[in-house]
């Protein structure tokens, strides 16, 4: 490994850990709220220099600088409902990867997501009008079978990110809304690494760390998601 491949991967641990701490202190009450004073204000108007980058749902009770108690300039996030990705979501984080050289990428998922909720309420609707509309059980059953093709075809965004996520889990006989909230944010990390070469190169190169999280509502922590 070459030295600066060292450094990306020591700098990108020691953020994480550093936002881990951040995220103990708010959920324990004990926020230090730091860099948030008139002096760092002043000192980041000709740029910014931050550590990581987080993709995350626009959900307001799950703001990525509050929950890991950071400061100005620490964190370049960029939120979505359901952490649903386009176009603008890749461009923006290969942005903070090549002209910010951020070491880490934070996917984060919460608990009670109204996006993974929805998709879910759809999906249970969708799979009846299809049992209600086939002839028998055995058409009902290969119909059932292709609904990733029907989901893939929506034409909610949502639908076709969250709903992908929940039909996924839900063919690995997971059914609880904890497990889906992990598939998901696993799922939004591949769909990153499939549709950027830039994310690709940077994590051939060693010069990004991915990591995914779940937030939980009631405690405050932060789950680390391995997959």
């Amino acid at each position: 490994m070459a030295l600066t491949d060292s450094l990306a991967e020591t700098t990108a641990n020691a953020t994480w850990s550093r936002m881990l701490q951040g995220n103990s202190r708010f959920a324990e009450g004990k926020a230090e709220h730091p860099w948030q004073d008139k002096e760092t204000r002043h000192m980041l108007v000709d740029g910014q220099k931050p550590d990581a980058a987080v993709l995350s749902c626009s959900d307001s009770r799950v703001p990525p600088e509050i929950i890991f108690d950071q400061g100005l300039g620490d964190l370049f996030t960029v939120r979505t409902a359901g952490q649903t990705i386009d176009d603008a979501v890749i461009a923006s984080l290969e942005y903070a990867i090549t002209k910010l050289h951020v070491s880490l990428l934070c996917v984060l998922g919460h608990a009670r997501c109204g996006a993974l909720e929805t998709a879910d309420r759809q999906l249970d609707e969708m799979m009846r009008a299809i049992t209600n509309d086939a002839d028998d059980s055995l058409t009902a059953a290969d119909a059932i079978e292709d609904l990733d093709e029907q989901i893939a075809a929506s034409d909610s965004i949502v639908m076709r990110q969250a709903g992908m996520s929940v039909w996924q889990a839900r063919e690995a006989e997971l059914e609880c809304a904890e497990d889906f909230e992990r598939v998901h944010v696993a799922r939004t990390i591949e769909t990153l690494v499939e549709r950027s070469e830039v994310i690709q190169q940077a994590l051939a190169d060693e010069r990004l760390m991915m990591v995914g999280a779940r937030y939980e509502l009631e405690s405050g922590r932060v789950e680390v998601l391995s997959f």
